[in-house]
């Protein structure tokens, strides 16, 4: 396949440099536009040991809990934070922004009023941003978002499902939300707070002031604005909606031993289990960044953060005051880090003025101005606002001199405790600290140690030179609504970017908003929905689904509002055509779109996806192509031949960004010609000077930012640029011959379950435990935690067939540590072959007591009828370098029954028992 001449790989330090040169064509000016982005000093002990360690970012979501108890620690701690600071007893692990938490939340009010109530209120003092993109999610959803004042709106219909407000609100003000809370809860609405977690530290937190649900960023607690992301957004709600709550949960359990665990909870609820009945379709969320948030709370302890809220406070009380007496009208309200001025010669001055001075404030209106303080600013920094906002000389007073007079005392303040934990009060020194994450990590499996395996997860290299630029300060440090002339980096490297993603696709447009995989997918739909009305066929609604498909793919598809027809497979795991032909020609007046994965989810290139994709274009429908293996495609075909008109990409995946324990992810969707119009816009587009995004006549909003989370887009740019189209048709090439070398070696010991006609699979291949598992009992739960003993994470297990595991091996891994992984799997066959032998009993033996933990191993009591060399060191090599699994097999059923889901809860929780 010809991927035009976009070029011959570079080599690293070509690339540095290059890239290097267009990313300082971006100037980092200082930037007070706040709205949800806010500047932050990253502890560099978290910087060095976090955010730049491949032991923490290349891990994958903790679905093998056993070899994941550092980074569930670090998410509890996270959930403990969010749920302390919003006064709300149960938080999620994180979600993907603050923008799209408001949507997930606002999804959550109509499913407690079971869709009875079709109106959401958004209270006019929102982030434009967050009341844009729960306008688009809500028509997919037959949801009405009214925006409006909150104080004059007549409940009296009960029609509303929920309200959602900002606090502070966007312009700085801190309002008494108590008397809306009353009315709207009198009118069986749920209230929604979107809150600034810094402000929680100082201000009354919203579940003490009656909000049922509390949504956030955790941007400002040590994570770059890096031009809108990646961030962890947050959720917390009450124990009462605990089902209703999207994305992952961490909870405490008990292993084998009877000892405290943590795990995954309530699983049961997400897309991959319930699939369109699913709470939501978030898949990867923003693990890494929410560990990020996490960590930056333990090092600060409650004293620490409550101190970097006063001094924010406390500038923002100064510079009000000198704006008073530089003839700007102060705010009415009181706030806490963002202050609003009437300017009396106008906001364009204003601004203009600021940016002569290397400083970029926001404008309201026509008159009217903000700037929001954050824990970078300086007394120096106030000084040089008075002179950019004087003219550009200084007043006859300085910040430090106006400093004693300022009443910086707090309205609605604070008087509960939070994060009383002890991990909160514990490291607050560097060297406690260090020794604390090292601690966390060293729990954890990840490809510093191992291989991981994961089929449909694609877990290759992410090389060192490709997250270097990530930490560059002109690409970190940038607001996501800057002017476009302070952006001419990113700007360019968004555009080579495009390029060579549509070269790659065949595609003749791309998107770079949609910041997960399940974003683009919805994204994707989105625009295969407004196409359709476009041209009047308002009627299309009906989505055709392989069963075989991601769970993603349905949960996405019922958000748009589309209803889903689902087609079987053949014996040979491809579409079974003749039923998608029948369901074609008998939805054809109502079909809107097929979504099919290429290779298939089962693993095989099947050789009548053209005739498949011709089909649905005959009845008038879409086809949108899950590009979640596209590591089997780049080079050899592409989306845009085959015969998609969208394909969303994961470059979390194929293109490098690494998985980060659960995120950050990005999911850009390509389109052809006819579907470019619609693609997602932003409201920031709108502002004077915006960079800007989207298609011609845009469906709306699926990201809080205009280019969703753009700091990580140069490690796909990275990767694609030093591979060259060369290097990446040879990845795609190598990851199909590792596949197929396991697949060789692994078929004389367990059934394959689907090959290609030649008797071959693409980039991934299942096993078959079925037929062993009738005879013996040992499923593929055993046979993962049996791998953890070797040193290994489990392929995907019972998907997307029940009783198998999924192999993808990826490029990235050389012969011998396929070899390892192949004997690892061939001596666990052979312990099977022992139990259906009779030689070893079904219940006790190495499979069901794994993973064996090193204070098992080693007590006094040691009573298996088998060594515990056999259990700790079953493979000679192992010796090398043993990877310790740190607890027993959990127990996921305990986890669930005794939903454990903080630090505090933990505590009761042990009270109670003793």
């Amino acid at each position: 396949m010809d991927m035009g001449q976009w070029t011959e790989a570079l080599s690293e330090s070509e690339f540095l440099s290059t890239f290097k040169s267009m990313a300082s064509k971006n100037k980092v000016f200082k930037s007070y536009q706040g709205t949800g982005y806010y500047g932050t000093h990253v502890p560099t002990v978290i910087l060095r040991n976090v955010l730049e360690n491949p032991g923490w970012y290349t891990q994958y979501t903790p679905y093998q809990a056993e070899i994941a108890q550092g980074r569930l620690e670090s998410l509890l701690n996270y959930q403990t934070m969010i749920s302390d600071l919003t006064a709300l007893p149960m938080a999620n692990a994180s979600l993907l922004d603050e923008g799209t938490a408001a949507a997930e939340a606002m999804t959550m009010c109509s499913a407690v009023n079971r869709g009875k109530k079709p109106k959401f209120l958004v209270s006019d003092k929102c982030h434009p941003q967050t009341v844009e993109v729960c306008r688009t999610r809500a028509d997919g959803l037959g949801l009405t978002v009214v925006v409006g004042d909150e104080n004059s709106f007549d409940y009296s219909g009960n029609d509303v499902c929920g309200v959602l407000l900002q606090y502070p609100a966007t312009d700085g003000a801190v309002i008494d939300y108590s008397p809306v809370v009353e009315s709207a809860h009198a009118a069986g609405a749920k209230v929604v707070a979107a809150a600034d977690l810094l402000a929680l530290t100082s201000l009354v937190p919203p579940g003490e002031w009656g909000a049922d649900i509390c949504i956030g960023s955790a941007q400002r607690f040590g994570v770059p604005m890096g031009f809108g992301g990646p961030h962890a957004g947050y959720l917390a709600t009450s124990h009462d909606y605990k089902r209703l709550m999207p994305g992952r949960i961490i909870g405490v359990s008990i292993d084998a031993t009877g000892a405290p665990a943590l795990r995954m909870a309530m699983q049961t609820r997400e897309q991959h289990i319930r699939r369109d009945k699913a709470t939501s379709n978030i898949c990867t969320a923003q693990a890494l960044l929410a560990n990020m948030a996490g960590l930056y709370a333990v090092y600060h302890g409650p004293e620490g953060l409550k101190a970097i809220a006063d001094k924010t406070h406390g500038l923002a009380s100064i510079f009000a005051e000198g704006a008073g007496k530089l003839g700007f009208a102060e705010p009415p309200a009181p706030f806490f880090d963002t202050v609003a001025l009437g300017c009396p010669s106008g906001a364009d001055k204003a601004v203009a003025d600021c940016q002569k001075a290397g400083i970029n404030i926001r404008k309201i209106d026509a008159n009217t101005v903000s700037l929001s303080f954050d824990e970078t600013t300086t007394m120096k920094d106030v000084d040089a606002l008075f002179a950019a906002l004087n003219g550009g000389s200084a007043p006859a007073f300085t910040a430090e001199a106006l400093a004693p007079s300022v009443d910086a005392s707090d309205f609605l303040a604070r008087e509960s405790r939070f994060l009383t934990h002890p991990v909160f009060n514990a490291y607050h020194s560097e060297h406690e600290m260090l020794r604390y994450l090292a601690r966390l990590e060293a729990k954890d499996l990840s490809l510093v140690h191992s291989m991981i395996a994961l089929g449909s997860c694609t877990m290759k290299l992410n090389s060192t030179t490709e997250m270097i630029p990530i930490t560059w300060p002109e690409l970190a440090n940038m607001h996501p609504f800057a002017p476009k002339e302070q952006t001419a980096g990113y700007r360019e490297m968004f555009q080579e970017l495009e390029k060579q993603l549509c070269e790659i696709t065949a595609f003749d447009a791309m998107s770079l908003q949609p910041n997960s995989g399940a974003s683009g997918e919805y994204a994707g739909l989105m625009a295969i929905r407004a196409y359709h009305q476009s041209r009047g066929d308002h009627h299309r609604d009906v989505c055709i689904i392989p069963v075989s498909a991601h769970g993603t793919n349905p949960a996405s598809a019922a958000m748009v509002g589309y209803k889903i027809v689902v087609v079987g497979t053949d014996a040979q795991g491809n579409i079974n055509i003749p039923e998608l032909k029948a369901a074609a020609e008998k939805h054809s007046a109502n079909l809107a779109a097929l979504m099919v994965t290429y290779p298939s989810t089962h693993g095989v290139y099947e050789d009548g996806i053209k005739d498949v994709c011709d089909t649905i274009h005959k009845h008038g429908g879409q086809v949108y192509m899950d590009g979640a293996n596209m590591n089997a495609q780049v080079g050899l075909t592409a989306p845009g031949i085959i015969g998609a008109d969208v394909c969303h990409l994961n470059l979390h995946k194929t293109f490098c960004i690494p998985h980060g324990g659960g995120g950050p992810g990005m999911g850009p969707i390509g389109v052809k010609k006819h579907l470019a119009p619609f693609m997602p816009d932003h409201p920031s587009a709108k502002l004077d000077g915006a960079t800007p995004a989207g298609g011609e006549t845009p469906f709306g909003v699926v990201s809080a930012a205009p280019y969703g989370s753009a700091l990580i887009l140069p490690i796909s740019f990275a990767y694609i640029s030093m591979m060259g189209s060369e290097g990446l048709t040879n990845a795609s090439k190598r990851a199909i011959l590792n596949a197929n070398y396991m697949k060789k070696r692994l078929e004389d010991h367990f059934p394959i379950l689907f090959t290609g006609k030649n008797g071959t699979c693409a980039h991934e291949f299942i096993i078959d435990l079925r037929p062993m598992t009738d005879k013996t009992g040992i499923g593929p739960e055993d046979v993962a935690k049996r791998l953890q003993d070797y040193g290994y994470h489990a392929p995907t297990m019972s998907w997307p067939v029940s009783g198998t595991l999924m192999i993808e091996p990826t490029e990235s891994e050389s012969k011998q540590e396929l070899d390892r992984f192949c004997n690892a799997m061939i001596a666990i066959r052979e312990e099977i072959r022992d139990i259906e032998n009779g030689a070893i009993d079904k219940e006790n033996n190495p499979l069901k007591h794994a993973p064996h933990t090193a204070a098992v191993v080693m007590s006094d009591k040691w009573d298996r009828p088998y060594s515990r060399e056999t259990a700790a060191f079953p493979a000679e090599w192992v010796r090398q370098s043993k990877f310790w699994p740190k607890t027993s097999r959990i127990d996921n059923v305990y986890g669930d029954r005794n939903l454990v889901t903080t630090h505090a809860q933990v505590e009761v929780a042990a009270e109670e028992t003793a």
